[in-house]
């Protein structure tokens, strides 16, 4: 996975990869390759959502402290 894809992109291509699995047709070893692609993919944007929500929680506290 590239270290650049933005957010959108990320997910545009899980849900292409679940869409794919959810299909059963396509070979095993494919199956697994996309399995791990979209957990990397996943867990991506688990976290560029974390790092917002945090930075929004910073902003909150900032503009109550202010």
């Amino acid at each position: 996975m590239k270290d650049k894809i933005s957010f959108e992109d990320a997910m545009q291509k899980l849900e292409e990869i679940n869409q794919k699995l959810q299909k059963n047709d396509c070979p095993l070893d494919e199956a697994i390759d996309l399995y791990k692609e979209g957990l990397k993919l996943a867990d991506y944007c688990n976290k560029k959502l974390e790092a917002v929500s945090a930075e929004l929680n910073k902003l909150s506290q900032e503009q109550k402290n202010d």
